[in-house]
């Protein structure tokens, strides 16, 4: 008999199973594939969904193969929208594609939250991928890492399409994953289009991967992703050579593209007719099948008879999901937050008595509770840009000591690369629930706008895999001015991204509330964003006494001072100018209630309605730009909410609408200071 094995790859290596039980269970995953890949259009014709559909057709190879390989107990799988096959393949029923292509509520994915054709199983590790095409190598390279720290057999594997990867955070993750070394797969699924534009408009290199050939400890192989055999001995040898040398790997497949890009797009419009031929021609699934039967492995009324056996489970899952319901309207706000750890012992994040001690600078509270929580906890990690060169831990020193206490695998330095510190906690995070995370997103705040993508998933990881998975991940950026750092280290981004679901910011003032919301964050579900003013890092102001236990719950307000002529709302940097103006009212008979918010998201609008019942008036101080800045929101929720105990209208004090400048004097400008505060309040005390 003929060997039906004929690849160009590397044949040594050509350990895949040919037995006839294996070629049909191939053949009857291809077949189920592609009539699942045809219907999908019909849907969307009748009305019923799949409005978003990527055929697959002409990658069948390299799915099958991909899917073949992979372990669910051991490896960790990132698909992309066009990987129907790849998800079959890898286990997945008719039924779950059907349910995720028409959105109900049983998609196994993501509860018909996602768009359609975004298949996965986060229970097996094959993950919930988002549309941002390419970005979850980023997510790989990190449960990758995690994979390799703990000693696991398995590897991780990225999929996705040539053209993705011109965007600059997959050349984050494979130069990341190269210097760590890290045991994950890269598969480029190359069918020569980005939805209209060629390659040739990509990249100068025919074939992608080769933009990657001189990174070190990283292997490249090259396959007819057309053909199951080569496909699946590429993968094969991919997966062991991972596992054998624990470093990289890219597959780059040579694909065509049958049908348009998605139901969207008509390639007819950008495609001769010779290529539309040609590609037709060469399709993957009639070609296996002309191997089947040239080589007598099977007869033609064996296939047929597997042909209809798949026609006939396509039917029956079109039934089943049919049948099944729809999400539910009143669904929307679950699995907007992830759990949030609450304290017993400090339920308002309040000291239980004025205890005197030593104070504590808030850089010290910070550093001290980083080294706590990781003695408590020994699954956590921290990483970011320059915090872990012998003595020094960041750029103001806030990590000191911890790699020296923790060790090289836990405390760690990452690229000048904000998506890829951002990214890799969201994948490193994925490995385990027990697993917390601290990045330094970003040297100073103003240089976190690289990762805004990877911040932007973050948020929605919960919300979009309905509730089965949270990145536990605290972000910590030094943030704020007053150190004359001028531009890209002077300004504070709060205003930005409080407007994201999804995600805890808070924003202490002093040393023991940083303390408390740090100690919250880390042991919580889910992403925090944790703000830290920098200039208060050693200011004697922003010192307290910080008991060793302490916690602040997110949603908390802390009332610094009490009054009954006036509300000052404020947090960061600002709240010890208000504390100062506050006192210089005092003075003259206006006794002004400071409150430090602590926690912008969860808010504590509680607080803020019944101090505002109470004084009447209401002063919103933030160091951000006044138009676009957190307190317009602030005030808007204090006019719908207590508007009726409003004897004068709301104001705000913050920043010029101007970038910060370098110089002192242009500095002092442009913040707000104690004197404007003051005469603020004063006017509106005067209303």
């Amino acid at each position: 008999m003929n060997n039906l094995y004929d690849s160009p790859v590397e044949k040594k290596y050509s350990i895949i199973n040919t037995e006839k039980a294996n070629l049909q269970k191939w053949y009857q995953l291809m077949v189920l594939g592609r009539m699942l890949d045809e219907k999908a259009p019909n849907y969307l014709k009748q009305a019923i969904g799949w409005s978003y559909h990527a055929p697959y057709a002409g990658h069948d190879g390299i799915q099958l193969a991909i899917g073949q390989i992979f372990d669910r107990e051991k490896d960790h799988l990132f698909p992309y929208y066009r990987d129907l096959l790849t998800n079959l393949s890898a286990g997945l029923t008719a039924e779950e594609i059907i349910l995720n292509g028409i959105s109900k509520a049983d998609d196994v994915n993501s509860g018909g939250r996602h768009m359609s054709n975004h298949f996965g199983k986060p229970q097996w590790n094959i993950h919930n991928v988002s549309s941002s095409t390419g970005n979850h190598t980023l997510h790989a390279a990190g449960v990758a890492r995690a994979i390799k720290y703990y000693q696991s057999e398995g590897v991780s594997i990225s999929s996705q399409g040539e053209s993705s990867v011109s965007e600059g955070y997959v050349y984050e993750a494979i130069n990341g994953a190269s210097t760590e070394q890290l045991p994950v797969i890269f598969v480029f699924q190359d069918n020569g289009y980005g939805i209209s534009v060629p390659k040739k408009d990509q990249t100068a290199n025919r074939k992608v991967a080769n933009n990657f050939i001189g990174f070190k400890n990283l292997r490249v192989i090259h396959c007819n992703g057309k053909d199951v055999f080569d496909s699946m001995n590429a993968m094969v040898e991919a997966k062991k050579w991972v596992i054998e040398h624990q470093m990289p790997c890219i597959v780059q497949a040579n694909c065509i593209r049958i049908h348009s890009h998605s139901n969207s797009d008509r390639h007819d419009l950008y495609r001769n007719e010779a290529e539309l031929n040609y590609v037709k021609e060469y399709d993957p699934l009639s070609k296996f099948k002309r191997l089947l039967l040239r080589y007598e492995r099977f007869t033609e009324s064996e296939l047929t008879a597997i042909e209809e056996k798949a026609k006939e489970e396509v039917k029956q899952a079109h039934l089943f999901a049919l049948n099944s319901p729809d999400p539910d309207p009143k669904s929307i706000h679950n699995f907007v937050y992830a759990t949030a750890y609450e304290s017993v012992k400090y339920p308002l994040g309040l000291p239980l008595e004025e205890t005197e001690g030593t104070r504590k600078k808030l850089i010290e509270a910070i550093n001290e509770t980083l080294k706590n929580e990781f003695t408590l906890n020994p699954d956590t990690f921290i990483w970011g840009q320059d915090i872990a060169n012998k003595e020094k831990g960041g750029i103001f020193n806030v990590s000191k000591g911890l790699q020296k206490a923790f060790g090289k695998q836990r405390v760690f330095n990452g690229p000048i690369a904000e998506d890829f510190i951002t990214g890799t906690a969201n994948g490193m995070s994925r490995y385990n629930k027990k697993i917390r995370i601290v990045v330094e997103g970003a040297e100073f705040a103003d240089y976190f706008w690289p990762a805004m993508e990877q911040f932007v998933e973050m948020t929605h990881e919960y919300w979009r895999t309905n509730g089965q998975f949270a990145p536990n991940v605290t972000i910590r950026l030094a943030s704020g001015g007053y150190i004359g750092g001028g531009l890209y280290h002077s300004q504070t981004i709060e205003g930005s991204l409080v407007c994201f679901p999804g995600i805890r910011i808070v924003y202490p003032s002093y040393a023991d509330d940083a303390a408390g919301l740090l100690r919250t964050s880390l042991r919580s579900e889910g992403p925090t964003l944790f703000l830290e003013p920098k200039a208060l890092y050693n200011s004697p102001v922003a010192s307290a006494f910080v008991p060793d236990d302490f916690e602040v719950p997110f949603g908390k307000a802390r009332i610094r001072r009490s009054g009954i002529h006036m509300t000052l709302i404020t947090y960061g940097n600002t709240t010890h100018l208000s504390i100062l103006a506050a006192e210089r009212l005092s003075k003259e008979g206006f006794e002004i209630e400071v409150i430090d918010l602590r926690s912008l998201v969860p808010l504590d609008k509680e607080c803020i309605v019944h101090s505002v019942k109470k004084t009447g008036r209401v002063l919103i101080v933030h160091e951000d730009k006044v138009f676009g800045g957190f307190g317009g929101e602030l005030a808007s929720i204090i006019s719908e909410e207590a508007f009726e105990f409003l004897d004068a209208p709301i104001r705000r004090v913050g920043s010029e609408f101007t970038p910060v400048g370098f110089n002192r004097i242009l500095e002092a400008a442009i913040l707000p200071n104690e004197n404007r505060i003051y005469e603020a309040a004063l006017s509106l005390m005067k209303y």
